[in-house]
């Protein structure tokens, strides 16, 4: 096991991915010579060479298009978008085309292609910087979409998703790419040096697309979340006395009911966290999930902790931000409904 930041744990599961199939190609802004603006590709170009690791020009649909012709004869490509906020032009690429390949040649051709981007706020990144699009790749039928909340979790998600024969959309919290972020933004940041989860297998390994998994154990109130909103959750229940279960979905499409109902069944109240806009956000989708699966184990009614329906502030970061007050305030809130 070795210590790894998340960017470490990105550039090596492509690594290792690269280093296994010599179908897997890397391409994207900046992110061949440069190494990408997170550095998350450092490296991977003078290893494995310009044809395999390269940079394409500032044209998203173009990067995205080649990616599915890529695919289509064969090869792997994982790219890079810059920043989440930056995906839109490629969005027919991936909603016309890679989500629909398989389905339209009748299982002909499949899309191997995994889409990352840097996701959420946190950084003052302002209004285009620090979108969190998630529900627009959810609501696609043909697409599978991850949030990794930590280095172990991004490494082994990310080789499962460049392995998986159709497209990924794989969104990295850009505030968690060198710590785990509880939400205080005035406290001294922790390196994942010194989190448990930031020790990762060097070599290959995988976590199954489609499981959730349990980091917080309660018995009082399920809190539905991921990403950087795992950390936020956890500090919220330990701060507001609340013996909450934290569910990190890690995978939003296709999602782990099992792991949701048990949970919420168990404890009979439920918190849907997510850090994107409240209206139509992917927690409206967990509510009537667990609305239509745990109804009648249900003694309150589901809340949501979201963000604002306003474009992520420069100024006001903070005030937008869902942090660990406004969680501990919607669990002590569920608790006396």
């Amino acid at each position: 096991m070795a210590r790894m930041t998340m960017i470490e744990a990105i550039r090596s599961a492509m690594d290792v991915s690269m280093g296994r199939d010599e179908k897997v190609v890397v391409f994207g802004e900046d992110v061949g010579y440069f190494g990408g603006v997170f550095r998350c590709t450092q490296g991977l170009q003078q290893k494995y060479g310009v044809t395999r690791c390269f940079d394409a020009p500032i044209n998203e649909a173009g990067i995205v298009g080649t990616a599915i012709g890529m695919a289509a004869y064969g090869l792997r490509p994982c790219v890079e978008i810059q920043f989440a906020d930056y995906v839109y032009p490629a969005y027919d690429q991936i909603v016309s085309e890679a989500a629909r390949i398989r389905y339209r040649s009748n299982g002909q051709f499949t899309c191997p292609i995994v889409v990352r981007m840097p996701t959420g706020g946190g950084i003052f990144g302002g209004q285009t910087h620090s979108q969190s699009p998630e529900a627009l790749f959810t609501h696609v039928s043909g697409l599978k979409t991850v949030v990794p909340s930590n280095p172990h979790d991004a490494k082994g998600l990310l080789i499962a998703a460049i392995e998986d024969p159709d497209p990924v959309i794989f969104l990295e919290p850009k505030r968690l790419y060198n710590g785990p972020f509880d939400g205080h933004h005035d406290r001294p940041v922790t390196p994942w040096s010194k989190h448990p989860l930031g020790e990762v297998p060097e070599g290959h390994f995988t976590v199954p697309l489609g499981e959730a998994v349990v980091r917080r154990p309660g018995s009082a109130v399920t809190v539905l979340t991921y990403g950087t909103m795992v950390h936020v959750a956890e500090a919220a229940a330990g701060e507001s006395g609340v013996d909450a279960e934290v569910i990190d979905l890690r995978t939003l499409l296709p999602y782990d009911l099992e792991a949701i109902t048990a949970s919420v069944r168990k404890t009979r109240r439920c918190v849907v966290v997510h850090e994107a806009t409240l209206t139509s956000g992917y927690g409206a989708e967990l509510v009537s999930l667990v609305q239509e699966e745990c109804f009648w184990h249900l003694e309150a009614p589901v809340a949501r902790v979201a963000g604002y329906d306003t474009p992520y502030p420069h100024a006001q970061e903070w005030d937008y931000f869902p942090g660990p007050k406004r969680v501990a305030e919607a669990l002590i809130a569920t608790m006396e409904a």
